[in-house]
């Protein structure tokens, strides 16, 4: 009997499952057998992830995000709810990739994947690794902030105070948590991304909050 406990709950696609059942009369029965009483869940077609009853680990949004569809990163509100910069509860896993835009719902929850310039894409990206077992992608706060106002149809600011506005009053951002502002991310989203106006005042927005933070 095949060993599911040591995938933990990274996704592990059919390929590998295949493998390891190789000694059955049809791997895929197999497969499909363990899906059907709950043993494995799966994510799309191909790809699959232990259930926690089995692993004995619970499930990770984040990293099943970077597998069900990549090159990507977890970002958006996603990562702002995840560093604690905005208070709602976020419905769905959102993510920056340079491929075309997707999106996958199954019973685990529903994924979004937003499409960003390649040349772009790689800024700001933080290996956030749980309790030394598994590492994902995520966007710093400054990155996550970048992609939000670039995936923001018909944004157009053009003063700080219209930036303050857009993220004290429409994002709900808690600036408390962004004391320590890391600007060169934000000058590097500026000139690769688009929208560079609205980029350029958020960076001075930015630099503002951290010079009022000092003389406090």
């Amino acid at each position: 009997m095949i060993d599911l406990e040591q995938y933990g709950n990274i996704p592990v696609n059919h390929a590998v499952l295949s493998e390891q059942l190789r000694d059955y009369r049809s791997p895929n029965d197999k497969i499909a057998a363990m899906e059907r009483c709950g043993d494995i869940i799966r994510l799309k077609k191909g790809l699959y992830v232990v259930s926690p009853k089995i692993s004995r680990k619970p499930l990770s949004t984040e990293l099943i995000a970077n597998h069900l569809y990549g090159p990507s990163y977890v970002s958006f509100e996603t990562a702002l709810a995840f560093y604690g910069l905005i208070p709602e509860k976020v419905y769905a896993v959102r993510s920056a990739t340079f491929k075309r835009a997707k999106q996958y719902e199954n019973t685990v929850g529903r994924f979004e994947y937003v499409t960003v310039p390649q040349k772009y894409y790689s800024i700001g990206i933080n290996q956030q690794t749980v309790e030394n077992e598994y590492t994902y992608l995520i966007a710093k706060p400054e990155t996550a902030l970048c992609d939000t106002i670039l995936a923001t149809p018909n944004l157009r600011l053009q003063s700080v105070k219209a930036m303050q506005v857009y993220l004290e009053e429409d994002l709900r951002i808690d600036f408390s948590g962004l004391q320590r502002v890391d600007c060169e991310i934000i000058r590097q989203c500026t000139e690769a991304g688009k929208k560079k106006e609205e980029l350029g005042l958020l960076l001075n927005f930015l630099k503002n909050k951290i010079m009022n933070y000092k003389k406090k």
